[in-house]
């Protein structure tokens, strides 16, 4: 039997090199997890001289102000145990105003034994950190920014932060929130648009939910930048026409309070007298189609399963036509649907300048009527329909005109179901609170 046996200097050698690239892969490993530190667990609060309020955020003076910590919300992971480094800055966190020395706060079982008076455990910036007290805030609403970290160079990931107002060096402006009923749904709220009442608004300022009410409403802010959001209803069929998000800065100007406005325009929508192609292809409805419609519908360039052109001669003729309508070729259920919406125009059962909700038209550029909330009148949606169906009669799953023609045979479809039109009063409407 014959054994082979590895030299010892080959092991030593390879030892050595395994050993090198293991610290090397840990060295990149430690490095890659220092650079993905995960944040500091537990929460601050700002607070009053009770020690009990959680966030109280603005505040008469500077002195009224206080800083507790632990756990942000039953059951989390507290502070870690130790001494930490507190200062305050501007709300961007680039000038100083104060510091504490170090271990000026202790955590003891994830929360602070005490809470902290800021004035009584910081010094100001611009006495050189000897003088109790932090610095006036730049920032034109009051607003300061507290840190409190494990280290006292505040780096993100060992830091917690608040942001708090001192109303002693701000004042005071007005804003006021409506809303209105779009009724044309231009985006705007013109004459003779009605008053909106009870509609549900949010405004976010400072880091912090400031007002929940509703329209009307008048109220006093204090000077800063705010967000004012709109309500959703819980019912399906209210669309916003202005934006649901307006950022805005309240402030004032040397002859006083200057009042900001925000207006939420809104429409419902709901039936304008559509119906269907199965309508038209019944007693009732082909009972209703004359000749003058027959003539009308051969002007169109209506299509067939094969693209081509097709010309109804009788009423029986557009409801087998109407009927046997398929996506296969795009551009004949296209030309049903139009079908539909012409008879209902022609017949006096939709009114061709009534606005219609088609968001979905939006992705194809310049659509004629078309405005840049998605709606468009009855009329500019047949016309757009029809040169459609003229200038591309076969459209196949393949087609590069397949995704336009399905966007105008939705709003077709919508219109024709009596889901889609802007109506002319608003609907009811309620809230989730």
């Amino acid at each position: 039997m014959k054994i082979s046996v590895t030299p010892k200097y080959l092991n030593s050698t390879w030892f050595v090199i395994i050993a090198v690239v293991a610290a090397v892969v840990a060295g990149s490993f430690l490095a890659a997890s220092s650079l993905r530190a995960a944040p500091m667990p537990g929460a601050i609060f700002t607070t009053d001289s009770t020690c009990t309020e959680v966030n109280v955020n603005i505040y008469d003076h500077k002195g009224d102000v206080y800083i507790d910590g632990g756990p942000d919300h039953p059951g989390s992971a507290g502070l870690p145990d130790g001494n930490y480094c507190v200062q305050v800055t501007d709300p961007s966190g680039h000038d100083v105003l104060g510091m504490s020395d170090p271990g000026a706060v202790t955590v003891v079982d994830g929360e602070f034994v005490e809470c902290y008076q800021l004035m009584a455990i910081c010094k100001t910036g611009s006495s050189g950190f000897t003088v109790p007290g932090f610095d006036d805030t730049t920032n034109p609403g009051g607003e300061y920014k507290v840190w409190v970290s494990t280290d006292c160079e505040f780096a993100n990931n060992t830091s917690k932060t608040d942001n708090f107002q001192v109303e002693e060096e701000c004042t005071k402006s007005s804003i006021a929130i409506t809303s209105f009923y779009d009724a044309n749904a231009n985006g705007v709220p013109d004459q003779g648009d009605q008053d909106m009442l009870g509609w549900m608004f949010r405004v976010f300022g400072h880091d912090n939910l400031q007002i929940m009410k509703r329209t009307p409403n008048y109220t006093h802010v204090l000077h800063g930048a705010y967000t004012a959001i709109a309500g959703n209803t819980v019912e399906p069929n209210w669309v916003h026409t202005t934006p649901v998000k307006v950022d805005f800065v309240s402030e004032h100007n040397d002859y006083g309070d200057v009042v900001t406005p925000v207006a939420f325009g809104n429409a419902c929508l709901g039936e304008g007298g559509g119906n269907t192609m199965i309508y038209w292809s019944n007693k009732t409805g082909q009972g209703s189609i004359n000749a003058g419609d027959l003539a009308f519908l051969s002007s169109l360039y209506l299509r067939n399963a094969k693209g081509a052109d097709y010309n109804p001669a009788t009423n029986k003729a557009v409801s087998t036509w109407g009927l046997n309508a398929s996506t296969t070729n795009m551009a004949y259920m296209l030309s049903a649907q139009l079908t539909a919406m012409e008879l209902n125009v022609r017949h006096g059962l939709v009114n061709g300048d009534a606005r219609v909700h088609a968001p979905a038209l939006l992705a194809f550029g310049t659509v004629a009527g078309l405005n840049n909330l998605g709606f468009i009148s009855v009329n500019n949606l047949m016309d757009a329909a029809s040169a459609e169906i003229e200038a591309h009669g076969f459209v196949n799953s393949t087609s590069p005109y397949r995704a336009f023609q399905e966007a105008l045979n939705g709003a077709l479809d919508g219109a024709n179901s009596n889901r889609t039109f802007v109506q002319s009063q608003p609907c009811g409407f309620s809230f989730d609170e």
